[in-house]
C-alpha cells in the first residue's frame, strides 16, 4: 500500500465468498490516480456508519497514484512515461478483476483523457494490452456519479448542500435542493438521485495537477497560494451568485457542506493527527471548516521534505497538496458554512451502486 493512503477493508475474498451474490466492479481512471472498486449490495442489517441500506460490502479495492495528466496542460498529450506508469497499474487491477465472476463492471475515464489528444488513443492501448474497456465520461457524468457515491452522508436536517470534488484536473462544484427534490415533478430527472436534486453544477478543468502547472509548478505553490485562491474565487462566484449561495447561507439556512476528494480526507487526517491515514475514522466525520483551514496553515508553514515524510501525506501527495489547500482554501472562503463532511468515496462507489440499480 502507498505511503499516505488506505483502502477501504476487504469483507470476504475471492469468487468462493459470497459467491451467491451479483459482485460488481468500478474502475475510475483520474489524472492523478488509477482506483479500483469490487463489491457486492450490502447485506441487510449490516450498514456501516453513514451508508444507506442499499449501499455496498467490498471485496476489493486498488488505488495507486499515476499522474496521466502530467505533462497535459504544456502539450496537450499523455506522455509515454505517464501512460507506462498508468499501463502497470491497469494491469495490476486486470489481475484482480479477473478473480471474480462479475455481475456487472463499468470503468470510465476523467479529465485527462476528456483533453488529451491522444487521450482515446490510449485508452485503444489499455484494451488491447490489458482487455479493460474505458470509457471517456463526460465532467456532468463525473459529478453525478461522485454525488452519487457520496449523497447518502447529506443529514437529515440540511435543505441545501454543497457538494465538491476535488481532483486532478478538474474541479466538480454541485448545488442540491433537498426540499425540492421530493416534489413528484421531479421524479424521473436525472439529477435527481437518491431523492436529492443537483439543481446546477460548475465543473472547472482546475485540479491538484494543472492548478499547480498553471501557476509555475508544484515548487511554486506555497508561493503562489494567495494568487490560486484569488483566481479559483473568481472561477466560482458566476456559480454563487447564479444560485444565490451566498445569500442562503448568510439567511442562516441549514447548508451542509460535503466533500469527496483525497485533498479533503488528507487535511482531515492531518488534522487529527493520525499516525497513519485510516479511512475509518475520515468517512463520514463532520469537521469545522475553521480547523480544516487552520491545518491547511500547518501545511503552510512546513517545508517540502516535512510533507514529504508526513505520514498522512507522503510522497504521492506532498507535490501536489497545497495546490488542493487552494482549491479547499476558496470554496471555503466562499461558502463559510461553519462545518464539512467529508467522504472517502466517490465515483467508484456511485458506479458500483448506478450498477446495482439497474440489475
Amino acid at each position: 500500500m502507498l505511503q499516505g493512503t488506505q483502502e477501504p477493508q476487504v469483507s470476504g475474498a475471492g469468487t468462493g465468498a459470497h459467491a451467491s451474490e451479483p459482485i460488481y466492479a468500478a474502475l475510475d481512471l483520474g489524472t492523478n490516480n488509477c482506483r479500483l472498486l469490487i463489491a457486492a449490495p450490502q447485506v441487510a442489517g449490516d450498514t456501516e456508519k453513514g451508508f444507506s441500506p442499499t449501499s455496498i460490502r467490498v471485496y476489493d479495492s486498488f488505488s495507486r497514484i499515476v499522474r496521466l495528466g502530467e505533462g497535459v496542460s504544456d502539450n496537450g498529450r499523455l506522455s509515454e512515461q505517464a501512460m507506462e506508469r498508468t499501463l502497470a497499474a491497469l494491469k495490476a487491477c486486470q489481475k484482480k478483476i479477473g478473480k471474480y465472476r462479475l455481475a456487472d463492471a463499468r470503468y470510465v475515464a476523467t479529465e485527462a483523457c476528456r483533453r488529451a489528444a491522444n487521450g482515446r488513443e490510449f485508452l485503444e492501448r489499455v484494451q488491447g494490452e490489458t482487455g479493460i474497456g474505458i470509457d471517456i465520461i463526460t465532467s456532468e457524468e463525473e459529478a453525478r456519479l461522485a454525488f452519487l457515491g457520496c449523497s447518502s452522508l447529506l443529514t437529515e436536517h440540511s435543505k441545501r448542500a454543497i457538494v465538491f470534488d476535488i481532483g486532478g484536473g478538474s474541479t466538480e462544484l454541485m448545488w442540491i435542493d433537498v426540499a425540492e427534490s421530493q416534489n413528484p415533478a421531479h421524479s424521473g430527472n436525472p439529477l435527481r438521485i437518491g431523492g436529492h436534486l443537483i439543481t446546477d453544477w460548475l465543473s472547472i478543468p482546475c485540479g491538484v495537477m494543472n492548478l499547480a502547472d498553471r501557476f509555475g509548478g508544484a515548487g511554486f505553490a506555497d508561493t503562489a497560494f494567495d494568487d490560486m485562491v484569488q483566481f479559483l474565487i473568481g472561477k466560482f462566484t458566476p456559480f454563487d451568485r447564479a444560485n444565490h449561495i451566498s445569500e442562503t447561507i448568510n439567511e442562516n439556512a441549514a447548508v451542509q457542506l460535503l466533500s469527496t476528494s483525497g485533498t479533503v480526507t488528507t487535511l482531515a487526517a492531518v488534522h487529527l493527527d493520525l499516525p497513519r491515514y485510516d479511512r475509518s475514522r475520515i468517512d463520514g466525520i463532520s469537521v469545522h471548516i475553521s480547523d480544516i483551514r487552520a491545518t491547511i496553515r500547518r501545511l503552510l508553514a512546513m517545508r517540502p521534505y516535512e510533507r514529504f515524510n508526513h505520514p498522512c501525506i507522503g510522497p504521492d501527495r506532498a507535490d501536489f497538496i497545497i495546490s488542493g489547500c487552494a482549491i479547499f482554501e476558496a470554496i471555503s472562503s466562499l461558502w463559510p458554512a461553519g462545518k464539512i463532511t467529508i467522504a472517502d468515496r466517490g465515483v467508484r462507489e456511485g458506479i458500483i451502486l448506478s450498477l446495482m440499480q439497474r440489475s
